[in-house]
């Protein structure tokens, strides 16, 4: 039988230092982004170990990646496309002391970089000039632990209590590529809107900022206002909102606190093989004009909203497959958080990268399923570096 042998170049790191890499996507998250976050963090290992901080920093990532492993495993993955480097395997005491002393800060710091609207010359994600983003929170579950247990709680259920203590994880999500611009997380025990004031510094001018009704707090709506970024908010129906002004579509405009809002009432149905459903929506807006910025249109632009439930599905049922973080203590949560969102971005971006290279492609035309494959294939064969 006829063997043949394919062979081909692969630049790495020297040394101990090989094995940082997360495959193709390291060229999102390069080397040099994460030697710059080490040094302003003061993280970088005053002597050269067995797990350098480079090292330590994708192993978490490429821990995001295989949520399923444990760390001994996920650091396989990233020597198996690095035959004949003859690379030392550290124990698994080894690494969980290089993720201790490496801290939650370089993550977040790493993060920080990558976070922001994915650069699409797509029309998605944009509205009569703003762009179209959205916030929302989710759970997250924790190990069952004492040190987990002193600052995350289980959550009261209709049926009983949660399984897991949990975090809650609030994000700012730009509409069609799903790229975080920003996030906030701690105990569940503090509510959504104390994370989404928290966000706040992530608005700008320019921004259409999409939420359900649980945003719709007077005082958090003239916050979010006060940032420059418009707002285009789900109410209750019943809510008592005296109009001051009547528009000529049929809208209204109210006041909340000091600020102006527009009320626009719609009865939206639903046709399914089960027959037509009909709720009314109400939604609350900034934008007072209703000849440039037409309530028709708004309550079609609304349902864009979804694209954070997206993106949460994506993190909580793609990436983490329903498993339970990994992470023993407080920081290391925090720690592991950070990785899973900043590789969460990094797929995100290469998804629009890879969709924007065919112009006019709508980035919702790339699989997120199909995206994590591949970039677990790519970094088992260290593809890309």
């Amino acid at each position: 039988m006829e063997q043949a042998a394919i062979t081909r170049p692969v630049k790495v790191a020297a040394g101990v230092f090989a094995p940082g890499h997360i495959g193709e996507l390291t060229q999102i998250v390069p080397f040099e982004m994460v030697d710059e976050v080490l040094a302003q963090t003061g993280a970088v290992q005053r002597r050269v170990r067995l797990v350098p901080a480079r090292v330590t920093v994708y192993v978490l990532l490429a821990g995001a990646l295989f949520t399923g492993l444990g760390y001994r495993q996920v650091f396989d993955r990233l020597c198996a496309g690095l035959a004949g480097l003859a690379l030392a395997r550290p124990s698994g005491s080894a690494l969980r002391q290089a993720r201790q002393r490496l801290g939650p800060a370089p993550m977040k710091a790493l993060f920080d970089l990558v976070r922001g609207p994915a650069a699409t010359t797509a029309a998605a994600g944009w509205w009569r000039g703003l762009r179209v983003v959205a916030v929302d929170g989710t759970l997250l579950s924790v190990p069952d632990c004492p040190a987990n247990l002193a600052v995350f709680t289980r959550q009261r259920l209709g049926n009983g209590i949660s399984g897991y203590p949990q975090l809650r994880l609030a994000a700012l999500v730009a509409c069609g590529t799903r790229s975080v611009i920003g996030a906030v997380f701690g105990p569940a025990a503090t509510g959504e809107l104390e994370y989404a004031r928290r966000l706040a510094v992530d608005l700008r001018a320019g921004m259409l900022l999409l939420g359900d009704r649980n945003f719709a707090s007077a005082a958090l709506l003239n916050q979010l206002a006060a940032t420059g970024a418009d707002l285009l908010v789900r109410c209750k129906s019943g809510r008592n909102l005296p109009p001051v002004a009547r528009c000529r579509d049929g809208s209204t405009l109210a006041r909340l606190g000091a600020l102006t809002v527009r009320v626009i009432d719609a009865e939206v149905s639903i046709v399914t093989s089960r027959g037509t459903r009909t709720g009314h929506y109400r939604l609350l807006t900034t934008l007072t004009d209703p000849l440039t910025h037409p309530a028709g249109e708004l309550v079609r632009l609304y349902h864009e909203r979804w694209e954070i439930e997206t993106a949460y599905a994506e993190l909580k049922s793609t990436i983490l497959g329903g498993h339970v973080l990994r992470a023993r203590t407080p920081a290391g949560i925090e720690q592991e958080v950070w990785a899973l969102l900043t590789a969460y971005q990094a797929l995100r971006t290469a998804m629009t990268d890879a969709t924007d290279s065919v112009p006019g492609t709508d980035p919702d035309r790339a699989g997120f399923t199909t995206a994590l494959a591949a970039a677990r294939d790519q970094l088992v064969l260290a593809a890309g570096i």
